[in-house]
């Protein structure tokens, strides 16, 4: 095989069933052969980490989302005298309520948690950049369609903070010109929060997750056509580069797997309501406003930049842009090194860029006053500038290290005695 030449997915074994039943289907349907080229054959790069498995975890979270919350439809009541009394009957009544809700209710933690350190996974490692981009595009709708969801989902429990979360973030949309009075109008049913709301949430919170499972379907099939980053940000140029995914990666994905398993059950058994606002266990009241109105842990960052700008249709621009700006990072970052392990200086920005958004989450819990709001619209800016300053610029200056010819170069150089290897080599090249 020509050295240059870099080694594409599609150039694996290709399945041929031996039993005469499975001929016969092949040939009228070949999904044997798609799941076999798919998730058996398909050639990921030998170097692959744990952080990789992130994939295989976010795939588990949301068929356990959807299957808890299917089950959990057939005992909910979407209207707001029966909402929060049927969520306590699912609780109490139900066989094996108390456990579906919760590893409902916790699994969207865990689903988020898993999703942002796939997408600073991705980050790190340049997995955005070219041939990718389309792949990194679909992830960010997938981002956005989960919050979307999970906001949702956070309605329909129609506690207190269920209500009050529910009225503040669609009353941003009537900072929209012209427009958003109507928007929020035809939200909400009516002239304020209520029955037609729920319902409306409901809805739309049972049938995205069916939206995400089909853009995660795109997702794999552009992670398939372009082929699997790796730590060293080289593509793989041999058949020896690679290894099948299964079982070496599908081994390695159920271990992590089963590991995050571990977290997840720890917060399900043991602390499950500790992600949540206890003011969520009180019946929704329109007339009591919360002392502190907060939403999910995992929408803090976004709702501290919201915050941090005073205008609130900037702020509800700001939010909305701190979203789609990702969908920009193939672009804004000139660099044409991937991997962070060869670029000094970007990991270094990389890991200020992770401080700067745990720094907004934390700030999101905070009351918006004082310093916590300076705090914010200071982290706020610097959230932007490391994407629109940052990015474009490090690599016009930055210096990177040496990139590695191939995956097998850049194993012996962290190998254990990589010199004394490659120094052997070294003749028969």
């Amino acid at each position: 095989m020509n050295e240059n030449a870099i080694y594409r997915p599609e150039q694996h074994a290709i399945y041929q069933p031996k039993n005469r039943s499975l001929k016969w289907l092949e040939v009228r349907l070949p999904i044997l052969s798609l799941a076999h080229s798919s998730f058996v054959a398909y050639p990921t790069p030998r170097n692959l980490n744990y952080w990789w498995a992130f994939g295989a975890i976010l795939s588990f979270l949301l068929g356990a989302q959807i299957v808890t919350g299917v089950v959990l439809a057939m005992h909910y009541t979407p209207h707001v005298d029966h909402a929060f009394n049927s969520v306590e009957h699912i609780m109490r009544d139900v066989n094996w309520g108390w456990l579906l809700r919760y590893a409902h209710a916790v699994g969207a933690s865990m689903f988020f948690l898993a999703a942002y350190v796939h997408m600073f996974r991705g980050l790190y490692y340049g997995s955005y950049k070219d041939p990718r981009e389309v792949l990194w595009i679909l992830g960010v709708i997938i981002l956005l369609l989960m919050i979307m969801t999970g906001f949702m989902g956070y309605v329909l429990p129609w506690g207190q903070m269920s209500f009050w979360a529910a009225t503040v973030i669609t009353n941003l949309f009537s900072a929209i010109p012209v427009f958003g009075e109507s928007i929020v109008t035809w939200l909400w049913g009516g002239y304020s929060v209520g029955n037609p709301t729920l319902n409306r949430f409901y809805s739309l919170h049972y049938l995205l997750p069916f939206v995400i499972l089909g853009v995660v379907v795109l997702h794999v099939w552009a992670l398939h056509v372009s082929g699997q980053n790796n730590p060293a940000g080289v593509e793989p140029r041999s058949k020896q580069e690679t290894v099948p995914f299964t079982p070496h990666a599908t081994i390695k994905d159920l271990f992590l797997t089963v590991v995050f398993c571990i977290l997840y059950a720890w917060f399900v058994f043991y602390l499950p309501n500790y992600l949540g606002h206890p003011d969520n266990n009180i019946p929704a009241n329109p007339s009591v406003t919360p002392t502190h109105i907060v939403p999910e842990w995992y929408y803090l960052p976004f709702y501290a930049i919201l915050r941090a700008v005073p205008n609130k249709l900037l702020g509800v621009l700001f939010l909305m842009a701190s979203i789609v700006i990702l969908a920009f990072v193939p672009w804004l970052d000139t660099s044409k090194v991937r991997s962070a392990s060869y670029r000094p200086l970007y990991r270094q920005f990389f890991w200020v860029f992770a401080a700067v958004c745990v720094g907004l989450g934390w700030l999101g819990s905070k009351p918006a006053e004082g310093n916590y709001v300076l705090a914010a619209r200071v982290l706020t800016a610097w959230y932007f500038i490391h994407f629109l300053i940052i990015l474009p610029l490090l690599g016009l200056v930055e210096r990177p290290k040496p990139l590695p010819a191939s995956i097998s170069e850049a194993t012996l150089r962290k190998a254990p005695g990589a010199a004394v290897a490659s120094g052997a080599a070294a003749p028969e090249r």
